[in-house]
């Protein structure tokens, strides 16, 4: 199956199926000398997993994460790292029903059409257990901002038609939303309760802040650093929109309210204001990079909805199983996990940029 790889010199490459023995994510180009234990990936994969409150799944996975290769007495090596997560509740059973039937939302019909056959079992490669290996090897690229002083901080935005008013990050962990307004968190949860009442789901928005880029990250053709974290957002099963800065609101701007003046800061140039969200012809401005995902709602509601079956045959349908009535929460550090690859790839890549920067690396040092 193509399609399962990505990133250029900071490469990751998924496997696994949601009802097979296992999944997990084998990651090339990582530098020798990352400080890196599994108490460090676990802490990632435990803010997706499932079961944390009555929002998420009850699907009961401890997603306990195994290193195979690539670390030597907590530090990789250099040579490819592959991590793993054992699949150990697996209700198959509760597929048997939709085995020959295509389900509204999900990309049954799709993955049929084009391999003549499919995994139904969760969805095989499509289902949302396909992020383990995103956010373990997010783990690490964000071990590797962390040494350059790059942070992400990420939250849920918006959730169905309630958004946070305030942005406190200290409030983003103190409820099971990860929204960062505590007033909002309560409403949403009082939305998503008359949701799950009435059997079904809601989307919502997440929101993304990296703080700390240096200037001059990204490409300024195919390679732009906002085109490929819109490819790496938008690679997410339940990302259907995508924005940077102003994102859609830009449309109804005009050229002197969106452009960023700047000024002197000392002796380096800064941003007034931030309408690009940090980006400038591709590449990176210095300023926070800010951005959007849309998530849409959870397809597996269990009301009944029309569909048809592989013979043709028109069926009404009702979803059983342990299902999330929002995605958001759990997507939070999928995305995330998402940027800080991309930007650690970007990076990477620009290190030949310059020559006086190939020249510093291997001449100044002798």
């Amino acid at each position: 199956m193509a399609g399962s790889s990505f990133g250029q010199q900071f490469r990751i490459t998924t496997w696994g199926e949601s009802h097979g023995p296992a999944l997990g994510v084998v990651i090339d180009g990582v530098p020798a000398g990352v400080p890196i234990i599994e108490e460090d990936i676990q802490r990632f994969l435990n803010r997706r997993k499932p079961g944390q409150s009555k929002y998420t799944t009850a699907r009961a996975e401890g997603d306990q994460v195994e290193i195979l290769s690539g670390v030597f007495e907590g530090k990789t090596t250099g040579t490819p790292i592959s991590l793993m997560v054992r699949n150990k509740d697996q209700h198959s059973k509760d597929y048997s029903n939709i085995a020959e039937v295509y389900r509204p939302g999900h990309a049954d019909f799709t993955f049929q059409e084009k391999y003549g056959i499919r995994d139904y079992r969760g969805g095989g490669r499509s289902s949302g257990r396909e992020t383990i290996g995103r956010v373990a090897a997010g783990a690490i690229a964000v071990k590797i901002l962390e040494q350059l002083g790059i942070s992400i901080v990420t939250y849920s935005k918006k959730i169905g038609p309630v958004e946070a008013q305030t942005i406190d990050y200290g409030e983003i962990f103190q409820n099971p939303l990860y929204m960062p307004d505590a007033q909002a968190a309560e409403e949403a949860g009082k939305y998503l309760e008359e949701c799950i009442s009435e059997k079904n789901s809601a989307g919502g928005v997440i929101e993304c802040v990296v703080s700390g880029m240096p200037v001059g990250i990204g490409e300024t053709v195919f390679e732009k650093l906002d085109a490929n974290l819109a490819k790496a957002i938008l690679s997410i099963g339940a990302v259907k929109g995508f924005e940077i800065g102003d994102g859609f609101q830009v449309a109804d701007s005009t050229g002197a309210e969106n452009n960023d003046s700047f000024c002197m800061s000392g002796e380096k140039p800064v941003k007034l204001t931030n309408h690009s969200g940090g980006v400038l012809g591709g590449m990176s401005d210095g300023s926070d990079i800010v951005f959007r995902a849309a998530v849409k709602p959870t397809p597996s509601i269990a009301r009944s909805q029309k569909t048809v079956d592989i013979f043709g045959e028109e069926k009404e349908i009702e979803i059983t199983g342990r299902h999330d009535p929002v995605i958001v929460p759990r997507a939070v550090v999928v995305v995330e996990s998402m940027a800080a690859l991309t930007i650690v790839d970007a990076l990477f890549s620009n290190l030949s940029s310059k020559m006086d920067s190939v020249i510093s690396f291997y001449k100044d040092d002798k």
